[in-house]
């Protein structure tokens, strides 16, 4: 199992240099990926300092040499797919093909409602479907038009493509065992499913039975093949008992998870430093 590490683009350490520096941390410390959030408006808090995840990203880029770079996630559905084409393909040749493309729906907070962006939750899974549709198939260099209800393109020829081939990979965001995010998960690379619906509709972590069932439905969608396919597991802060969480990372990569992500959740930057040079926690 290898581990990535998730940081905040907003509060006390979000600051794009300080940001890239923890980045840089974080490829010597042994962190396989480095994940940032995706907000105009983080987390709702209006008026707390934020950074451009894809920005932030390209500067790390050419700081950097194996760590995978990428975003936990990006919502397609307030965003035009031909820019985030291109930002991330940016990335990938600027990195070297270490880009990775982590979408969701998003979370309905001011990012969207400030806006005006959609905030319809069916149609923002229209939306996010149909721009990962253009995404794709910008990324493939040839001659793409799309038609849909919510974006068209047409007929047009999208250069430099990626490093990666066929595609930078694509991570999906979402809530287990919602059918949403499932289906569209399988369709792609990789399931980033961390969470799953909870008592009194707060979201709880996963469980490795819960990975398990996860790991043999996408199986099941996918026609019994998970060749290269990522199960992204995590995405909270580390428990203090070092002993508990390397059993509960045990389990879950026993169960199919093929990634740990370890998010630090906004904290003074000298915290934030010492939290990404302690690396990942192996088993």
């Amino acid at each position: 199992m290898q581990h990535c590490l998730g940081l905040a683009t907003g509060g006390a350490y979000a600051d794009p240099l300080t940001l890239v520096e923890l980045t840089v941390a974080a490829e010597q410390a042994g962190w396989e990926a480095v994940l940032l959030e995706d907000y105009i408006v983080y987390q709702s808090v209006d008026g707390m300092p934020t950074a451009d995840s894809w920005t932030v990203l390209a500067a790390a880029a050419v700081r950097t040499s194996d760590v995978l770079l990428g975003t936990a996630v990006t919502p397609l559905a307030r965003r035009r797919p031909w820019h985030v084409a291109r930002e991330v393909a940016t990335v990938d040749r600027l990195s070297g093909g270490r880009a990775i493309l982590g979408v969701g729906v998003g979370d309905l907070e001011l990012s969207f409602t400030a806006f005006g962006e959609e905030a319809d939750l069916r149609l923002r899974a229209e939306r996010l479907d149909e721009a990962l549709e253009v995404v794709a198939g910008l990324w493939t260099g040839e001659p793409f038009s799309f038609q849909g209800r919510h974006f068209a393109v047409r007929k047009v020829v999208f250069q430099p493509t990626p490093v990666q081939r066929p595609r930078v990979r694509i991570w999906v965001g979402g809530v287990w065992p919602r059918r949403g995010p499932v289906r569209r998960a399988a369709r792609w690379d990789g399931a980033m499913l961390g969470w799953k619906e909870g008592p009194e509709g707060k979201d709880v972590e996963m469980e490795p039975n819960d990975v398990r069932a996860l790991v043999d439905e996408v199986r099941r969608q996918r026609g019994g093949s998970l060749d290269g396919y990522d199960f992204v597991m995590g995405g909270g802060q580390r428990q203090a008992d070092e002993g508990a969480e390397r059993e509960r990372l045990r389990s879950m990569a026993l169960a199919g998870a093929t990634w740990w992500m370890e998010w630090i959740a906004p904290c003074a930057p000298e915290d934030a430093f010492r939290k990404v040079r302690r690396g990942p926690l192996r088993v």
